[in-house]
């Protein structure tokens, strides 16, 4: 069995490829399927920048692969480019297996890996710091939302079906995980929580937070 170096962690950021009409959809209403994509890289591109700033290793896993990218996504490429972000894709139909697949392959390199999400700004440098720190206590780590998710999940250890069964963009979904790492008999411990931009009034908190 290969041995990972004991410090080493890997933060992966998970974005759906920026199409309009595809992405933020409850933000269209107010900004249009336009607007409602440009926040969507906006979003990706704070993310990014925060993830970079915490000094560890980060990769960013689109949806799915695609043969040709958006031109919208130039701007994120570009940024990966410059930041030397390397880009790989998520698999899984959903997503738990997504985020318990892409856990699994960074155990195997790394000894704690966690996943972010691109519409979580309020995850910083700091925050994600505390995370790891969190992992050297217990076996998975998570960061509550105030809509009843996560925005983050971190592990060093991960058991099958450990996300199985759980009501994914529901108010349930943090009790639900919660349940199921009890029942996979592995340790856990919860972050302070954050906020994410899912409605038009996250968004206008976000524009707020960003020009003060």
């Amino acid at each position: 069995m290969q041995r990972v170096d004991p410090d080493s962690v890997l933060v992966m950021q998970f974005a759906k490829w920026p199409e309009a009409g595809r992405v933020k959809t409850r933000l269209m209403p107010e900004l249009g399927a336009e607007g409602a994509m440009n926040a969507h890289v906006r979003l990706s591109l704070a993310v990014l920048e925060n993830l970079v700033d915490s000094g560890h290793d980060v990769r960013f896993l689109w949806d799915r692969q695609l043969d040709d990218a958006p031109e919208a996504a130039s701007p994120i490429l570009e940024q990966l480019e410059v930041l030397g972000v390397g880009q790989s894709w998520q698999h899984g139909d959903v997503l738990g297996e997504r985020m318990m697949q892409a856990l699994e392959s960074g155990l195997q390199r790394v000894a704690k890996a966690m996943v972010v999400g691109s519409d979580c700004p309020s995850v910083d440098a700091e925050y994600v710091r505390l995370a790891v720190a969190t992992l050297d206590e217990v076996d998975v780590v998570l960061g509550p939302s105030n809509d009843g998710g996560y925005v983050l999940i971190g592990a060093r250890v991960v058991v099958p079906d450990m996300l199985a069964g759980v009501a994914w963009g529901t108010q349930n979904a943090l009790e639900q995980t919660c349940d199921r790492l009890a029942q996979a008999g592995l340790t856990f411990a919860l972050l302070p929580e954050k906020w994410d931009v899912d409605e038009p009034e996250d968004w206008r908190r976000f524009i707020g937070q960003s020009s003060g």
